[in-house]
């Protein structure tokens, strides 16, 4: 190489280490100056015109989803920088559990690099779960669980009825070497978020410890919620009389067709050869089992992060999933969180059930593959049930709904 062609290659060497730092000073600059890009300065704006589309939450219940957390979240400032402020914390949590969008694209809007963001999503999210935790809680007492039947039994005319109980796929990113460990019959990968819900669209119980490739049936015997049930360790009342009639039936679960029916968990009656009795029967009983699954509806709607596969690692995806579904039953007495579109909705003078509107985003249901008999004595209690809606426990619209 002749010395003229070294100078030149060392001018270019200098230029292009010159243009490296520029580049990572710029970056740098850009972070420093948070006070001035962050997306506090638009939150508190919208706040202010009561916009909660940007978080799901107004400012009065930010406010106070921030002083409970503010402990568990707040860090010291250092000489070096200043911590990000425990409102920036939450709010960009927020912000990601409402869109889902990437860690990418929300550093433009916090000026919080990608890896911080991960870190402080995480923590938040733990945070939440903390702070909420007698949010979702499953009744202790016999007592408790009438109190949980009285709301079935005046809201949705279903005396008896103690929650209802599904689970639905949450897709996740493949993780490095699991193999076919979380690969569904869908052919995604995921976790299975399982929920007992109450009459009034809360959660009482939530577990998302399953890999995807468990069906209904065995994703309930998996969690400890299912063992307890099957041990009959869940402090349920007695067999009673239902209301207006002679017939003792036991306090129990509705579920869908993939549970195997014991004692304290019934489904409705399988879709062939049905008589106009059993039809009605399964009228009743699903008014009540629809609970959860316009629960999980809002849920995914309402938290857009269901919408796309979790980039995270199943232990971190857990904790995210799990802060949604507190921040589910903290906002849920919100009329604006609850709209009617996202429920079903019935018209008794014509007989129509209309499903949660389009822009409802529904999970992936569980493959319904469960072939385990059910008990007798199961399976007398639903025929008690049944005849219980046809006679004295039969309410004046029901033979409209099903013909």
């Amino acid at each position: 190489m002749s010395t003229q062609d070294l100078a030149a290659a060392v001018v270019l060497l200098l230029v292009a280490k010159r243009k490296r730092k520029r580049t990572r000073r710029w970056s740098k600059d850009w972070y420093t100056k948070r006070p001035k890009y962050t997306h506090e300065n638009l939150l508190k704006d919208l706040m202010l015109t009561e916009e909660k589309d940007f978080v799901r939450l107004d400012l009065e219940q930010f406010q106070v989803l921030l002083e409970l957390v503010t402990p568990l979240i707040e860090k010291k400032n250092t000489i070096m920088r200043e911590a990000i402020p425990p409102s920036q914390r939450l709010s960009i949590t927020l912000r990601y559990l409402a869109t889902g969008n990437t860690l990418e694209d929300l550093k433009f809007h916090s000026a919080i690099s990608p890896q911080s963001l991960s870190l402080i999503i995480i923590e938040t999210c733990e945070a939440i779960i903390h702070v909420l935790k007698k949010l979702i809680k499953l009744p202790q007492t016999a007592e408790e669980w009438k109190k949980v039947a009285k709301d079935f039994e005046s809201q949705w005319n279903a005396p008896h009825v103690i929650g209802a109980i599904d689970g639905k796929h949450v897709e996740i990113k493949k993780p490095p070497g699991s193999g076919s460990y979380y690969y569904n019959y869908k052919k995604t990968f995921s976790i299975v978020l399982m929920a007992v819900v109450n009459a009034n669209y809360e959660f009482i119980m939530v577990d998302v410890e399953t890999n995807g490739r468990v069906s209904d049936g065995g994703v309930l015997q998996n969690t400890i919620f299912g063992q307890q049930l099957k041990n009959n360790a869940l402090n349920i009342p007695p067999p009673a009389l239902l209301p207006g009639s002679s017939r003792k039936l036991p306090y129990f679960f509705v579920g869908d067709d993939a549970f195997p029916m014991s004692q304290n968990l019934l489904k409705p009656y399988s879709q062939t050869g049905l008589t106009k009795e059993n039809r009605i029967y399964n009228y009743r009983i699903s008014r009540a089992r629809r609970m959860v699954e316009s629960v999980f509806g809002i849920l995914a709607t309402r938290f857009g992060v269901f919408q796309r596969a979790f980039p995270f690692d199943p232990t971190k995806i857990r904790k995210i999933v799990l802060a949604c579904c507190y921040l589910h039953n903290f906002l849920r007495k919100s009329r604006s969180y609850l709209s009617p579109s996202f429920m079903f909705r019935e018209d008794n003078k014509s007989g129509i059930i209309h499903p949660p509107s389009k822009e409802v985003f529904q999970l992936t249901e569980l493959e319904k593959i469960n072939k385990k008999k059910s008990l007798n004595i199961a399976k007398q209690a639903r025929d008690e049930y049944n005849g219980f809606c046809n006679n004295e426990g039969a309410v004046s619209w029901q033979e409209k709904m099903v013909s």
